[in-house]
């Protein structure tokens, strides 16, 4: 189901998390449980992924994650905020140090004005001594509708590498 570049990322996010003592979660709409799918993929993620949620609607959004419903009117599901609150609301609600979110328009249909088929907004949280850390991203993605949920998947699971050596640097909150 996954080629072996993904699986690759994948395992090498276990050995990210895995000796920090991490567990990850994710938090999906357009790619609809593929992050979790690919993290359990790999043999023996159950010691570093805690769970995943798949919140398609903004209703799912917001009672499962806390997504706030004036950030979804002012800015729209599909949006660097609801990203970032999707990220914080998975760390929040799981038993993880660190947690992943998707939201986008993987297509054919569902563009809106300046939001074209492809646009994917990804979160990143993690925990610190002064309480969680957010990142996100925008990514305008190429492709049908499988190409754009499977490269979003990719740069989510790039994004929690990049997010995991932040948090490993002590003068990530400089």
């Amino acid at each position: 189901m996954f080629d072996q570049e993904s699986l690759d990322l994948s395992a090498a996010l276990g050995e990210a998390l895995q000796p920090a003592g991490w567990m990850l979660a994710a938090a999906e709409s357009c790619t609809g449980g593929l992050v979790a799918g690919l993290v359990t993929a790999v043999a023996g993620s159950s010691a570093w992924f805690d769970r995943g949620f798949v919140t398609y609607t903004n209703a799912a959004k917001v009672a499962e994650l806390g997504v706030r419903e004036d950030t979804l009117a002012a800015h729209g599901a599909v949006s660097e905020q609801t990203a970032g609150e999707m990220a914080a609301g998975a760390l929040k609600a799981a038993r993880a140090q660190m947690a992943v979110s998707t939201t986008g328009i993987a297509g054919p249909g569902g563009a809106t004005p300046g939001k074209p088929v492809g646009m994917v907004c990804f979160g990143w949280a993690w925990t610190t001594p002064e309480g969680p850390r957010v990142r996100t991203a925008t990514h305008l993605l190429a492709g049908d509708r499988a190409a754009v949920r499977m490269q979003a998947v990719r740069i989510a699971l790039r994004g929690v590498l990049e997010a995991r050596a932040l948090a490993a640097d002590p003068l990530q909150n400089e």
